[in-house]
């Protein structure tokens, strides 16, 4: 197993073994925003959407698929689907439960090891939960994608973006803060955006922004 210099790998295993995100009643469980229909039923009609609107289907990598619960519902729409996270318990549990062909569960910190390659990457609420030194080399690794699909939970109104964190269970919300990926000191360079959704929640929990960047 590759060592990596980040703790994240440790923090993410935890996470799950000790249902951190809730979901008691599962056997592992990626949070309430991979199950609440209100968010789900949004990302997954433009994902899909944008999936199916190419003639030869995608090779895609998702780049945190957690419990698989999402990743599940878009695999049939791919050539190939590289399913990646770091915590490798829900990776060996995943294993065991999806049988699809055309995919592939492989357990990789997408900040230290080397990424599959494919034509699009999809990067769903997995940054807001990383430092800006881990997220500024996954940035860096987004280039080899035509595609980024990218899924952050930001605040409802404008906020100061990308104050470094620890990397861990929380995010930037409290911080009045999120991640913009076109901002310092990330400043990916894409030649196109276009939002695919945008899902506000109740109270000052803020708005969870999927974004479709192409990247060359």
């Amino acid at each position: 197993m590759h060592k990596t210099p980040w703790p994240t790998k440790a923090v993410m295993e935890q996470i799950y073994e000790q249902k951190l995100w809730g979901g008691k009643e599962f056997d592992f469980f990626s949070g309430f925003g991979s199950y609440e229909m209100e968010i789900v039923n949004p990302y997954l009609d433009a994902v899909i959407l944008f999936l199916k609107s190419f003639e030869k289907p995608l090779i895609l990598c998702d780049l945190g698929c957690g419990d698989f619960n999402i990743g599940k519902q878009l695999a049939c729409h791919t050539k190939e689907y590289y399913a990646i996270d770091i915590a490798e318990n829900v990776i060996t549990r995943n294993k065991k439960i999806f049988k699809e062909s055309n995919v592939q569960f492989l357990c990789l910190d997408i900040a230290s090891d080397d990424l599959p390659s494919g034509d699009c990457a999809i990067v769903r609420q997995v940054l807001q939960h990383l430092s800006n030194a881990e997220i500024s080399i996954i940035i860096k690794k987004l280039y080899a994608f035509k595609y980024v699909i990218l899924t952050e939970h930001v605040p409802k109104d404008s906020f100061l973006p990308n104050i470094d964190i620890i990397s861990g269970q929380g995010i930037r919300l409290k911080k009045n803060s999120g991640i913009n990926v076109l901002a310092s000191p990330f400043n990916l360079g894409v030649k196109k955006e276009e939002l695919l959704s945008t899902v506000f929640l109740e109270g000052y929990k803020g708005r969870i922004v999927t974004t479709l960047y192409t990247i060359f």
